[in-house]
C-alpha cells in the first residue's frame, strides 16, 4: 500500500531546525570550537546558507509570519505559518 502524505493544514506551523551559515569567519570558527570539533574536520560538501535567504524562501513559497525564532551560532529554528486564506 502506498504511503499517504499529509499536508500542512491552513494555519499550521512549519518549523525547520536548520544548520545555517555564520555571518563571519570568526563566528564559524567559534561554532566549531563550541561543539568541540576541529575545523579540519569540516565537511567540504556543506553548503550552508544564511538565515535571511532561507526566510526569504519560506516567504516566497507563501508562508506568513516567517521568522527566525531561535539562533545559536550555526543552528537556527526557522518558522512560517501556512496562510488560512486562499492565495
Amino acid at each position: 500500500m502506498a504511503k499517504r502524505l499529509t499536508f500542512l493544514s491552513p494555519g499550521g506551523i512549519f518549523a525547520n531546525f536548520e544548520h545555517v551559515a555564520s555571518s563571519t569567519r570568526r563566528l564559524h570558527l567559534a561554532f566549531f570550537e563550541a561543539i568541540d570539533e576541529p575545523i579540519e574536520n569540516e565537511d567540504p560538501s556543506d553548503r550552508l546558507l544564511d538565515v535571511g535567504t532561507q526566510l526569504d524562501w519560506l516567504a516566497e513559497i507563501g508562508f506568513d509570519d516567517v521568522d527566525c525564532y531561535w539562533k545559536w551560532l550555526e543552528m537556527a529554528l526557522l518558522v512560517g505559518v501556512k496562510p488560512t486564506r486562499s492565495a
